[in-house]
């Protein structure tokens, strides 16, 4: 097929194919410039780390170096695609200020220290406080960026080594509505569905999920059915128009806020107008449907339309395709995730699923998205707030299997209360009683809602902060001691996708420097803080990846993410294989559920639920009395006001979201010339009805405010709803000119978002700030610096479009190799 720019062409070439036909193999190749692969001294095996599709790849080396990254024809994820992080993102590892030496304050500075020093003053210090306080003043917060090994050793060392509840990871901000949302209808974590479900599906709807830039890979799956014969009809959700509203046949763009009233709007259609439900399988294989039904009898689409403010009939037409096909697949991410009741808009598309039988075959699933690549992981080892294995906190039996399992007394376990939330950790240390966090590979200094109080947070003298990280970052530079950290392509690990596909990557060069795999940063504290088990061995008897993982596996035996039937060996060479993998299921399990059996027994299930509307927990006993059988909860939601609403002063509604070009907070996409340059700086974009009303051109540069503080940027004028603002959240303040926090002009979006979140999940608001935005100074016909490929599409003329040049070409090459086929 030849070279293209994948700046200008995020998707690459189309290679369409039909429902039910096998998804064509194109292999895209990246190398440093003038190398061609027999160029490479050795292919490395690995998968994506900047996205959460989980895209298998070779990672090339020439003389110990990286220089560059192939698509694994035979994963059954990407059958060789990437996508533009993909592509450009390994040269992160190359840059010159990667952190190599562990740095200790000094005198108020940071400086160079051995890791003796700076381990033993972590150790020292959590040492101090264990003896002066106990358990409840440390706490850890990690990412979802780490690999299965690490979480599950970081979950053995911070649960039980130091019995303490505040463990959590920024998969809080992205992925925590997904878990709660499948607890909550399906009695536990696990996604239903499966990638091949695009292959199958008559209809496609995503709720708040952008795919196209979020998942670029999945999305040019779409598009590839889209441009074959018998193309799905796709239902697209999003108050912006992305590159997936572009193409859907109904496209809904409610107010942000609206989405539980959205959802009560298309279940009354499909349940109280036309009866569009699979009766027999509700009635064997559910609860609850009486009292959804009765209650959704007063949520008719009118007033579902009134309050979402989008037309009655586009959202009778939506509840038609979904109500009527035979294949539905059905996906959901951060605009539902990071908005007003997240959890109960999310449970609400479970609801569809149940309530229409699309469970367990070809084309009919739900995936409750994940944001980052090993979120899953978080999950499934006990590294995010949940007990590992998928265990229940408030199940007795379920602490004592997993104390049998780590060789502890149950007690030392902490569960004598709800695991500590990111939000609430970060109050806990701002009154003082968490006194040592620990941050891994995530940079909530730029991360985290109203910013100027994480700030002070972090910068707190009673706040013992470690950071271990790859680059000096806005949190790294608050640190008492900065941990150097390896990377992807310079570690082995395994980690898990969205569609439950688990990856081996394997080490492919060294570290830089002194940096160290967090695993052996994780066995080395453990080794010197004396953790054992209760007969007086190491609590942590594990040394490498593999043997972290083997032990991994022997937690997992007999929970819903069984591993038993996986090992590195069977990971190498080929396609990634889906959990539970088993005995019985030697080759993994494409589609759960496919015998309407749900992991929801009340002696088995991950949760007993929770009101959707106030979070409050439910006892053992009210869940076994209610769904005594382990079926599918179905499960109404109240539609209710967003906290903070449209005022005189801030008219306008703030979402925050993400650009296809950019991860979370450019530490690694921002120091990568392509993916810079296609996205060099934050913008704000509003619609030509308030481009017209506040007098905005393109490229103006603007004061955007809400009640917490304001940034400035300069303006698109795209197609986002009118009233409705958008700031990408990734630009903070490393490559400003004074490298850190702003003492003047800020940039970062968070600075404006809210300390909210949601009662279930506990997952924080970015998507419904009162705004108002002010113009500061004309662009002089410079547009503003957003990509025109993407949600962020111009709407007037004359903005260059967005290109990457040489520079960006990459060769896709087609192939007859057949995708999942074993070397």
């Amino acid at each position: 097929m030849g070279r293209i720019d994948r700046i200008a062409e995020p998707w690459g070439t189309r290679t369409p194919y039909g429902r039910g036909e096998p998804w064509p193999a194109r292999v895209d190749t990246m190398l440093d410039d003038g190398l061609v692969p027999d160029d490479v001294d050795r292919w490395v095996q690995s998968a994506t780390i900047l996205h959460s599709n989980g895209d298998g790849l070779d990672i090339a080396v020439k003389d110990d170096r990286i220089v560059g990254v192939r698509g694994r024809v035979q994963d059954r994820v990407n059958h060789g695609r990437l996508g533009p992080k993909d592509l450009y993102g390994w040269q992160a590892n190359h840059s010159p200020d990667r952190l190599t030496r562990p740095l200790v304050r000094k005198d108020g500075e940071l400086v160079e220290a051995s890791w003796d020093e700076a381990m033993g003053r972590v150790v020292g210090r959590a040492q101090e406080l264990l003896a002066e306080q106990g358990p409840s003043a440390l706490g850890f917060y990690t990412s979802g960026q780490l690999f299965l090994e690490e979480y599950y050793t970081l979950g053995v060392v911070a649960h039980g080594g130091i019995g303490t509840n505040h463990v959590d990871g920024n998969t809080r901000l992205c992925t925590a509505t997904a878990a709660a949302a499948l607890k909550e209808s399906f009695g536990c974590d696990g996604q239903p569905g499966s990638y091949t479900d695009v292959d199958h599906a008559e209809v496609i709807a995503l709720f708040g999920h952008n795919m196209a830039e979020t998942q670029s890979v999945l999305w040019a799956r779409i598009l590839d059915r889209l441009a074959g014969p018998n193309p799905p009809a796709v239902v697209c959700v999003d108050p912006r128009e992305t590159p997936v509203a572009r193409a859907a046949t109904v496209h809904l763009a409610p107010r942000p806020g609206t989405n539980v009233a959205l959802m009560n709007g298309l279940l009354h259609e499909i349940v109280v107008a036309h009866d569009w439900v699979d009766h027999d399988y509700v009635g064997r294989h559910t609860v609850g449907y009486e009292e959804l039904a009765e209650r959704l009898k007063d949520f008719p689409v009118e007033r579902a339309a009134e309050i979402c403010d989008v037309p009655a009939d586009d959202l009778r037409e939506a509840a038609r395709l979904i109500g009527t096909t035979d294949h539905l697949l059905s996906t959901v991410l951060q605009g539902f995730y990071q908005s007003h009741q997240a959890t109960a808009a999310a449970v609400q598309v479970n609801n569809v699923h149940l309530l229409r039988g699309m469970l367990g075959r070809p084309g009919c699933g739900v995936l409750q998205m994940n944001g980052q690549p090993t979120a899953e992981n978080t999950r499934e080892c006990g590294a995010d707030g949940d007990l590992a294995g998928f265990r229940n906190w408030s199940n007795d039996a379920h602490v004592a299997d997993l104390a049998r399992v780590w060789n502890l007394d149950p007690m030392q376990i902490p569960h004598y209360s709800p695991p500590t939330h990111a939000m609430q950790m970060f109050r806990y240390a701002e009154d003082g009683s968490l006194r040592l966090l620990w941050v891994q590979a995530t940079n909530p200094a730029v991360s985290l809602p109203e910013l100027g109080r994480i700030r002070s947070i972090l910068a707190q003298e009673r706040l013992f902060l470690v950071v271990q990280d790859v680059f000096l970052t806005e949190t790294a530079q608050l640190a008492d001691v900065v941990l150097p950290a390896a990377t992807w392509g310079e570690k082995t690990g395994t980690f898990t996708n969205v569609d439950r596909t688990v990856h081996l990557s394997e080490k492919a060069v060294d570290p830089p420097g002194e940096a160290r795999a967090d695993l052996d940063i994780f066995v080395d504290f453990a080794h010197r803080m004396g953790l054992q088990d209760k007969d007086g061995a190491p609590l942590v008897r594990w040394h490498d990846p593999e043997s972290a993982f083997e032990a991994w596996k022997e937690c997992s035996r007999g929970r819903p993410c069984d591993y038993t039937g996986l090992t590195y060996d069977r990971l190498r060479g080929g396609s990634g294989i889906q959990w539970p993998c088993t005995e019985e299921h030697p080759d993994g399990t494409e589609r759960l559920y496919a015998d309407g059996k749900f992991f929801a027994a009340p002696d088995y299930c991950e949760s007993y639920g929770r009101d959707l509307v106030t979070g409050a927990p439910l006892e053992p006993t009210e869940y076994a009395a209610m769904n005594p059988e382990g079926r599918g909860v179905l499960k109404f939601a109240e539609y209710l006001v967003p906290h903070e609403t449209p005022s005189e002063e801030f008219p306008l509604q703030l979402v925050t979201g993400r650009t296809l070009y950019h991860f979370h907070t450019r530490t690694k996409t921002g120091r990568v010339p392509q993916l810079q340059a296609a996205a060099p700086d934050v913008w704000v974009e509003v619609s030509a009805h308030d481009a017209a009303a506040l007098g905005l051109e393109e490229g103006d540069l603007t004061e955007v405010s809400t009640p917490r503080g304001a940034v400035r940027a300069k303006v698109r004028v795209g197609g986002i709803r009118p009233g409705v603002v958008f700031l990408p959240f990734h630009y903070g303040y490393w490559d400003t000119d004074g490298g850190h926090a702003p003492d003047g002009t800020a940039r970062a979006a968070n600075e404006l978002t809210l300390t909210d979140w949601d009662p279930c999940s506990k997952q924080p608001i970015f998507k419904t700030a009162a705004a108002a935005v002010r113009k500061v100074a004309p662009g002089g016909g410079v547009p503003a610096p957003a990509p025109t490929t993407t949600g962020s599409a111009p709407v007037t003329a004359g903005v260059p479009a967005t290109v990457g040049g040489r520079a960006a070409e990459v060769d896709e090459d087609l192939t007859t190799e057949p995708p999942g086929r074993r070397r």
